[in-house]
């Protein structure tokens, strides 16, 4: 008796990304599109800021200060702020932020058409900007868990990395032709048009108040996120991996001298570093359907941190830029794959009532993270070279991950299929007290 053909259809659903979320809701589908609209024109003055920045000052370490100008506002802010997504309509929160997240993106246009060149005004604007962003980012994620069942999460965070990795490589990519072409101030104004796009996403949104009514912000709510994080050393293993990648070995802060002194081009060179990692993101992002199916998520986690620092040593040593791009790419989708399993973590464990404050700390691990290794990695390239900047980034990288795994055993032992049917309070539903099931209409 012949056997049965498998069908052919098995290996691409586990290849490819999962998109029921965005056929099931529409909510959700408003919700990625226009956040991926608004996110391309966000990457356009991440680009846009240090080269202005650059060109004023032809310091690597002027560069990496405004990782400082950001960092500590999301670090300080972003654990405060996250609160506010606890105690109130977390929908409204949003569109406050949003809101004066275009008002910053028009000021930038307005210093960059009036040629001001005032180093302290853009330090200034980035400082706001990360003011802003630190309310609004814990916010809006904790409305994936109220918009799609848990079985969904999976898939969503790979959709927003697909989101997330494409801005990053489409914003860099447009703002070096708009910068070399139109001038910083068109792509600085592209990004506050964009912004219209997520307001209207998140307009369209149902009302989002915290469960059982929320907590009031305030020191004592953000006391109680951390002893929650405490608590679980798993928890606090995934956010000490993202920690140990990106604060021992961010690289961004040295592309401009990368792009200048290593291989001889302008904002077009510029704008390809820029967009490499996420190009590798993309494409780890849209053949992610392998990730939903592994069990050993933490052992994943872990040999993505031990891959991103050779990477970044591969990078630090090239001579050529394909090589360069090929490493930045590889290190892109490493990132990738820790984000997604990290994120995942986190909404199965974390009771609705704490998901601000441990979106917050999510947040300021993901955001404030990358800012401290851009002013390591350039105060160490001011002091000896670009080169070893990155270079010494990678080794610190690959030996604190061998040091995470030996000590947090649970992370090299955490089972996605045992613990996804248990919050870390011990819920077994996924549910907290009060929470009821919430239907997501499916599109017709």
């Amino acid at each position: 008796m012949t056997a049965a053909k498998p069908s052919g259809r098995g290996p691409r659903i586990r290849l490819l990304a999962d998109i029921r979320p965005l056929r099931e809701s529409a909510e959700y589908r408003r919700l990625w599109a226009g956040q991926s609209l608004s996110a391309i024109g966000s990457q356009m003055t991440a680009v846009a800021l240090p080269f202005q920045v650059y060109a004023l000052t032809h310091s690597t370490l002027a560069v990496g200060a405004l990782g400082l100008t950001t960092a500590v506002p999301l670090i300080v802010v972003g654990m405060l702020g996250s609160t506010l997504a606890d105690a109130f309509d977390r929908r409204k929160l949003v569109l406050v932020t949003s809101a004066g997240l275009a008002v910053v993106a028009l000021l930038l246009v307005t210093q960059a058409v009036l040629d001001v060149r005032h180093l302290g005004l853009l330090y200034t604007l980035s400082t706001v900007h990360s003011c802003l962003f630190a309310i609004d980012q814990p916010a809006r994620r904790t409305f994936i868990p109220r918009l799609l069942p848990p079985d969904r999460l999976p898939a969503a965070g790979a959709l927003s990395q697909i989101s997330f990795q494409a801005s990053m490589t489409v914003g860099p990519l447009v703002a070096g032709v708009v910068i070399a072409t139109a001038g910083l101030e068109a792509a600085y104004l592209l990004d506050a048009v964009t912004f219209l796009a997520g307001l209207y996403a998140v307009l369209r949104l149902r009302a989002m108040p915290p469960a059982n009514g929320g907590q009031g912000p305030g020191l004592g709510a953000v006391a109680e996120g951390l002893r929650f994080a405490r608590r679980h050393p798993l928890i606090a293993a995934v956010f000490l991996v993202d920690l140990n990648a990106m604060v021992l070995g961010a690289p961004r802060a040295l592309f401009p001298a990368f792009a200048e002194a290593r291989f001889d081009g302008g904002s077009q060179t510029l704008g390809l570093l820029y967009a490499a990692p996420a190009v590798g993101g993309v494409l780890a992002s849209v053949f992610s359907g392998w990730l939903g199916h592994t069990r050993r998520q933490g052992r994943a986690m872990l040999a993505a941190g031990v891959v991103w620092g050779a990477v970044l040593i591969g990078f630090g040593l090239s001579t050529a830029l394909w090589m360069a791009l090929l490493m930045l790419m590889a290190a892109g989708a490493c990132d990738v794959v820790s984000d997604v399993f990290r994120s995942t973590v986190l909404q199965v464990s974390t009771p609705d009532q704490l998901r601000g404050r441990l979106s917050g700390l999510d947040f300021v691990v993901s955001a404030g993270g990358p800012r401290l290794g851009e002013v390591r990695a350039g105060a160490v390239s001011q002091l000896t070279s670009p080169a070893i900047g990155a270079v010494s980034g990678g080794i610190s990288c690959v030996i604190g991950a061998v040091i995470l795994a030996c000590a947090f055993p649970a992370l090299r032992r955490y089972d996605a299929r045992s613990a996804g049917s248990t919050t870390a309070d011990g819920d077994s539903s996924g549910k907290t007290a009060g929470e009821t099931d919430t239907e997501v209409p499916a599109q017709k």
